[in-house]
């Protein structure tokens, strides 16, 4: 009997288990040896024909036993459910502590068997690595290779890390090296095969969070940045309901009639939207770094540079830059050095990037409040796995106060409380600043706390912070769903905290020198290897990290001292027992107060990050609670009603320190976060239906582009694209009545494929257009005959370099150029609505008649340059 209650859709299941279950004896019986060689008979066996589902028990008892030998761990019959719906390309939704990571393994090892590659992607570079050295260890009872990607590797080391059987990448690596795939001028720099199966990790994160703002690979424009200051200057001096308006929904501004006027005159121009010379787009974006982008909210200055804030995880988001000149009108803002404003030379959405697989799932603790959007626009389903305990966590009413100063004073003694009764306490924060601001109250009462925001002073301990947040006494804020994918051990995490002290121990040791040669020598030998490999960016406790990471999951490959790895890995395992045996009986402790208490500080836009911070708390059956602490000036309930709810405490008399509990309310509060997140559903939908437009563009020059790249005979791609170019000019010709258009169709022709017909050109305007067609095509070969045999006699081969360079150049600078066009056209086709005209039609029309433009423009261009090649050969 199973110990948990099958729903509807996980209960087709059930026959599955019983028959990995029934492999399972069998299956520990099997020698290392033995069970290595499972994977060549399921390699064989796909090769005969057997499909995938056919082979899934086998493969499942096999994936169950290795995690046993590797970890001393038993798969739960809900994680084999996990595996099962991933395996089927649909999303598990799974509980915080249900082991989603071991649940990625089995099905990655199942889909990996038909060698065409699985990737499993997460939302950081931290997670990527945890779970790889993870996977490592399991995989290697299987004789499965697996790899991983990291932001600073070279091509070679990600050519190999892509073509193991799994690979783990993150979400914005996955996508830059896709577009820098496709924008390689040389077949051996391509990194990556082509798409097969993916499982995301945090699909939500990923799918809906980031599904609004593309990747995209830039390069500098020359375009002036004098004019950030002055519209920056020029915002400073406008005033909001005179000048502009803000629509906090929509989160835009607008100019009113006064502000035109007043812009106009500050500017001294007579007209502020002369396309001759823009200044509306500066000056809207001088106004949202004004209003709505503010610092340590949604940016932060780091080494005199803005550095932007996910607003979803409260990380920092190195490298990023927000694009059409808003990060240049913040830097203006906060008077740092502006940046040159960058050209897209390349750009893909997660939504058109992840649908390249043949095959995709996800996981996630949270996603049945979004699974019509993860329906409509990626097919797939949302299948909710169950809880291998029953969930104990008590999710009590919100609170809700009438300022928002009152609101943080119940919180900070509410923490107070916590702190004294030993409670442990996550606090979640929308932003860093208001995460400050909690911290400093919390120090004005003496209460100890761990604070983990976007700073990088608390990003370095991020993990650390989370993982000891269930332990007696500790008070823990957090911006958001930083540190989400580590779990929160009540009574602590022994494993991660065991090897905090290792590390903190080891890095004395340097410090002091009171360590044998041997062993300084090993350590910076290993600081040595990781400067080679482009990782300088990383501090001293992420290389130590690594260091003990890979000594303490044998995963250290280069030969090192014995003695050295013996009384590391001793240490460690003594410092484990120590930290299990004190963990486990303040786990007791904190149970018996009532597990861990989750606080929200503000309603999120969207439900599901309620939910997120909620699910913290009561992991594997744990006992837990959570609560939100509320304000009427908060946004959600400024924006969306809280006039009236204002009003009825007015009428009420109630104190602004009493708060109010209500169904009602907690009610109205749920169905504002349905309006948010129907509008923004709405907003990925529309960008969605928009960017479906190009990126049938995009895999149209991609896939030629490729076709070119791969090629080694490029000479018949020349011959198709002048043959092309020759019938687009005829088409013309054939609908001219004037004669002297035609002669000049003719001359046209002549002077793209270099030669001369002057004598001719009389009785080619007698032939009918086959003739004429033949004509052509015969002198576009002999042209390209005689210009080939002159090129390789001055150098053999040079004929090809030169047809691949100009196809690939051409091809590149007319999509970048398309690019700039799509973008212009995407920002003026709302204004087709005001003439009754469908904006989505009109710009499917334009943009097909723009790309028709683009390739009908490489292909002449590409003949025009290759028949007029000249080799210039120096002589010393």
């Amino acid at each position: 009997m199973f110990n948990f209650l099958f729903n509807n859709k996980t209960k087709k299941i059930e026959s599955i288990i019983a028959k990995i279950k029934r492999y399972e004896e069998k299956t520990s019986q099997l020698s290392n040896k033995e069970l290595k060689q499972q994977t060549q008979l399921f390699i064989e066996l796909i090769k005969q024909q057997t499909t995938l589902d056919e082979i899934l028990p086998r493969a499942y008892a096999c994936t169950k036993e290795a995690i046993k030998r590797a970890l001393n761990l038993t798969l739960f019959d809900v994680q084999l459910i996990g595996a099962t719906v991933l395996h089927r390309g649909q999303i598990a939704e799974m509980q915080t502590g249900e082991g989603k990571t071991l649940v990625a393994i089995v099905a990655a090892y199942l889909n990996s068997i038909t060698k065409q590659g699985v990737h499993i992607v997460t939302v950081n570079e931290y997670l990527a690595e945890r779970d790889f050295l993870l996977a490592s260890q399991i995989l290697s009872y299987l004789d499965t290779s697996i790899g991983l990607v990291k932001q600073f590797m070279n091509n070679k080391e990600r050519y190999i890390a892509y073509n193991c059987d799994i690979t783990y990448i993150t979400n914005s690596e996955l996508g830059f090296d896709y577009l820098r795939d496709n924008m390689s001028i040389h077949k051996k720099d391509l990194v990556q095969r082509t798409f097969n199966f993916a499982i995301i990790d945090e699909v939500d994160s990923i799918l809906i969070d980031e599904a609004r703002t593309p990747l995209i690979i830039s390069g500098p424009a020359e375009v002036s940045i004098d004019k950030y200051s002055t519209a920056s200057k020029l915002a400073n001096t406008l005033a909001i309901n005179l000048h502009y308006e803000i629509d906090e929904k929509a989160k835009s501004i607008n100019l009113t009639e006064e502000g035109i006027i007043k812009c106009e005159q500050y500017l001294n121009i007579e007209n502020l939207y002369d396309i001759n010379n823009v200044w509306v787009p500066y000056i809207l974006n001088a106004l949202k770094a004004k209003e709505l982008f503010i610092c340590n909210r949604n940016y932060i200055i780091k080494n005199q540079e803005v550095v932007i804030v996910d607003e979803f995880t409260g990380r920092i988001m190195e490298g990023r830059r927000w694009s059409d000149g808003l990060h240049q009108a913040i830097e203006s803002k906060e008077n740092v050095t502006i940046q040159q404003e960058n050209r897209t030379l390349a750009s893909i959405t997660y939504q058109n990037l992840f649908l390249l697989y043949n095959k995709l799932s996800g996981m996630t603790g949270t996603a049945k409040t979004e699974e019509i959007e993860l329906d409509k626009i990626y097919s797939l389903e949302v299948i909710n796995i169950p809880t291998n305990c029953k969930n104990q966590r008590k999710d009590l009413p919100d609170l809700v106060y009438k300022s928002e100063y009152s609101k943080w004073q119940a919180i900070a003694n509410e923490c107070f409380d916590m702190y004294k009764i030993g409670k442990p306490t996550l606090i979640g924060t929308t932003n860093v600043e208001k995460s400050e601001f909690l911290a400093t109250m919390l120090s004005e009462l003496n209460v100890k706390y761990n604070l983990l925001n976007a700073k990088p002073k608390n990003i370095a301990r991020e993990s650390e912070i989370i993982a000891q947040a269930g332990r007696k006494n500790s008070i823990t804020i957090a911006t958001n769903m930083a540190g989400r994918g580590t779990d929160i051990m009540l009574g602590g995490n022994p494993y991660i905290m065991s090897k905090i002290v290792l590390i903190d121990y080891i890095k004395n040791k340097i410090k002091q020198k009171e360590v044998s040669s041997n062993y300084i020598k090993d350590i910076n030998l290993y600081m040595q290897e990781i400067n080679n490999e482009n990782i300088k960016r990383l501090k001293q406790i992420s290389k130590l990290d690594s260091y003990i990471e890979k000594l303490v999951n044998n995963q250290f490959t280069r030969s090192i001292n014995n003695s050295l790895e013996t009384d590391i890995l001793s240490m460690h395992y003594n410092l484990l027992e120590k930290y299990k045996t004190v963990f486990t009986k303040e786990k007791l402790e904190v149970l018996n107060l009532g597990g861990l208490y989750v606080i929200g500080t503000e309603r999120h836009e969207s439900r599901r990050i309620d939910n997120q911070l909620r699910g913290r708390s009561g992991r594997q059956g744990d006992i837990g609670s959570s609560r939100f602490f509320l304000s009427l000036e908060d946004n959600l309930l400024r924006i969306f009603g809280g006039d009236k709810i204002s009003q009825l405490m007015q009428k009420l008399n109630i104190d602004e320190d009493i708060p109010i509990e209500s169904a009602i309310l907690s009610s109205s509060l749920d169905s504002a976060q349905k309006k948010v997140e129907s509008y923004f559903y709405d907003v990925r939908k529309q960008l969605f239906e928009y960017d479906e437009v190009i990126n049938n563009q995009r895999q149209a020059i991609y896939n030629e582009r490729k076709r070119i790249l791969e090629s080694t005979f490029t000479r018949d791609c020349i011959l198709e694209y002048g043959e092309s170019t020759i019938d687009a000019i005829l088409n013309t010709y054939k609908n001219d009545n004037n004669l002297a258009l035609k002669e000049n169709r003719i001359k046209q022709i002549s002077q793209l494929l270099n030669f001369k017909i002057s004598s001719s050109k009389t009785n080619i305007l007698k032939m009918d257009m086959s003739e004429i067609r033949l004509f052509f095509y015969e002198q576009l070969h002999i042209t390209y005959n005689l210009k080939e045999s002159y090129l390789e006699q001055l150098r053999p081969g040079l004929i090809r370099q030169l047809e691949k360079y100009y196809l690939l150049q051409q091809i590149d600078q007319a999509w970048q150029e398309h690019l700039d066009k799509m973008n212009l056209l995407r920002e003026s086709i709302g204004w087709r609505s005001y003439g009754q005209q469908d904006p989505l039609i009109e710009y499917k029309n334009e943009a097909f008649n723009l790309f028709i433009n683009m390739v009908t423009y490489i292909r002449q261009t590409v003949i025009y340059l290759i028949l007029r090649s000249r080799l210039i050969i120096n002589i010393d």
